[in-house]
């Protein structure tokens, strides 16, 4: 298996990604990594580093694809940019899977525009895991489509019921849509009329509406929401879970006792922080588009780019694009 890196995205620099990449490259034995970026950059930071050059090639791309970059400039100018190129490389099949933690804009664009979307899906959903009590839950779309019509969530449930079976080895996922409430008669026209068709689906496990807490609570499998929603629930998740760590950090900090038994739970403490930490769940997915592709956040650590890597390698390794192809017909016409 061949990941492409854009070594070049994201506001961490090229050396958390490739410490990130070099030490996933030595977890994974038969793993090949195509750095992509400033080669004389890349070659710097790689340093005396003991790397297999037969596993780990440099690619080097002349142009950077800034993070406050309009997307429509990226595509149009910079086509010999780390991300156009690492995209590119899974186009062409010379990767499996491409990993950037860029311009979330130009990442989907770009994407769009080389690989394409499936055949039946009108606009790719940006998806990803969370924690939840049984292990974890799938929500998309988050972010790539702000506004969305009753076909696109149909088909966001459809891709996302596809891959968490796939990825998470589950028969028939349980599938939600995302509300203000559980009750039939809660939400717009809109989402209830996607609801309405999604209760008709023979093929999903469609299990109604479910409310934020479900996604925490194993209350579903997938849920699905349009993009502006999707995109509030991660960052306000992601900044609970920061402020609960610093309020167990405070708490422990507070004098010599809490600082004792600190000591005493320290073991305890050091796991329940590892998951509060958003970078353990680090790595988003452009669903929808011919090919693996998975966004990194922009500011995420070494750690949190190594699990990016990780999505990657998990969904490349169940081929979820050719996946998804091959049944989405099935999927999308299994109404009663």
């Amino acid at each position: 298996m061949r990941i492409a890196i854009d070594v070049m995205g994201g506001d961490v620099g090229p050396e958390v990604i490739i410490a990130a990449a070099l030490r996933c490259a030595a977890d994974y034995p038969d793993l090949k990594l195509d750095l992509v970026g400033d080669r004389q950059l890349i070659e710097k930071e790689m340093g005396d580093r003991q790397v297999d050059l037969d596993r780990i090639a440099v690619c080097h791309a002349p142009q950077v694809v800034e993070m406050g970059e309009k997307p429509a400039l990226a595509l149009r100018h910079k086509r010999q940019s780390s991300m156009h190129f690492a995209i590119g490389k899974v186009k062409s099949a010379e990767a499996d899977a491409c990993v950037s933690s860029g311009n979330t804009g130009a990442l989907m664009a770009i994407g769009r525009y080389l690989l394409k979307t499936l055949a039946g899906i009108d606009r790719p959903a940006i998806i990803k895991a969370m924690p939840s009590t049984s292990g974890r839950c799938y929500l998309l779309d988050l972010g790539a489509n702000i506004n969305c019509e009753v076909e696109n969530l149909i088909q966001f449930a459809a891709m996302g019921s596809l891959m968490c079976g796939a990825v998470e080895n589950i028969a028939k996922p349980r599938v939600g849509l995302l509300n203000i409430g559980e009750e039939e008669i809660k939400g717009g026209e809109q989402i209830n009329v996607a609801a309405g068709l999604l209760r008709d689906n023979a093929f999903l496990n469609f299990i109604g509406f479910v409310e934020g807490d479900a996604i925490y609570q194993s209350g579903a499998d997938v849920i699905v929401c349009d993009g502006w929603v999707g995109n509030v629930a991660l960052k306000t998740s992601e900044g609970l879970a920061k402020f609960v760590a610093l309020l167990i950090q405070d708490a422990f900090e507070e004098n010599v006792a809490t600082r004792a038994a600190a000591l005493i739970a320290n073991p305890t403490l050091n796991k329940l922080r590892s998951k509060l930490q958003p970078e353990q769940y680090n790595g988003a997915t452009m669903l929808g588009l011919q090919g693996v592709v998975v966004k990194s956040h922009g500011n995420t650590t070494e750690g949190g780019f190594y699990n990016a890597i990780e999505v990657a390698i998990r969904e490349a390794e169940q081929d979820v694009p050719n996946l998804i192809a091959r049944r989405l017909d099935e999927v999308l016409d299994a109404y009663h």
